[in-house]
């Protein structure tokens, strides 16, 4: 074996979805920050396209993303859907970590790579973070929905009108004991078709 695969398979399993309001005051350092964006260049992606671009926040430009997010939703929620802690949530969680991602998609120039297969390339970086997050004790939060996806979202960030943000990603260290989880068999999700 070239690798230890039991140590990656651990890896594997251990990753976690954790919130930053788990999260402790203790700081990520830069150089893990860096460690894990420069796995995220090592996804796969058609073409070789690289369409992954990360926004990194800290110190003030969390608040700075947190106000931000939070005028995005109160500007374009309907006054009767405006849910006060939803406008709270997304102003405050930035401050609970000491650094929050912009998951962002810059097609290729080119337009032969269809978005979809663009977007899973991204997809892909992140899961390489997330699983190098778990290596240095890390939780980590993918955070999306309709603030991550809006046009306003685009501008906030300076992106393109053919860019797109996927979502924030959320890193710190977890209080307490790391979580367990489960997942079901393999026979539930695998088909095997043989002749």
């Amino acid at each position: 074996m070239k690798f230890n695969i039991t140590e990656i398979e651990s890896c594997i399993e251990e990753r976690r979805t954790i919130k930053p309001e788990k999260f402790t005051s203790r700081k990520v350092h830069k150089e893990i920050i860096t460690r894990l964006l420069n796995a995220a260049r090592w996804a796969p992606n058609h073409g070789m396209t690289q369409p992954w671009h990360f926004k990194v926040f800290t110190g003030e430009g969390l608040s700075k993303l947190g106000q931000g997010m939070a005028d995005i939703y109160k500007s374009t929620t309907e006054e009767s859907l405006f849910k006060q802690a939803k406008y709270d949530q997304l102003l405050n969680r930035p401050s609970l970590t000491s650094v929050a991602i912009a998951i962002c998609m810059k097609p290729s120039e080119n337009g032969k790579i269809p978005e979809l297969e663009e977007i899973e390339a991204v997809a892909c970086s992140v899961q390489n973070i997330h699983l190098m997050a778990t290596a240095y004790g890390l939780g980590g939060y993918w955070g999306s929905g309709a603030v991550a996806y809006s046009d306003e979202m685009k501008t906030f960030l300076g992106l393109e009108k053919q860019d797109k943000c996927l979502g924030v990603f959320y890193l710190g260290y977890p209080e307490g004991e790391w979580p367990k989880s489960h997942r079901k068999p393999l026979e539930y999700h695998t088909e095997w078709i043989e002749e």
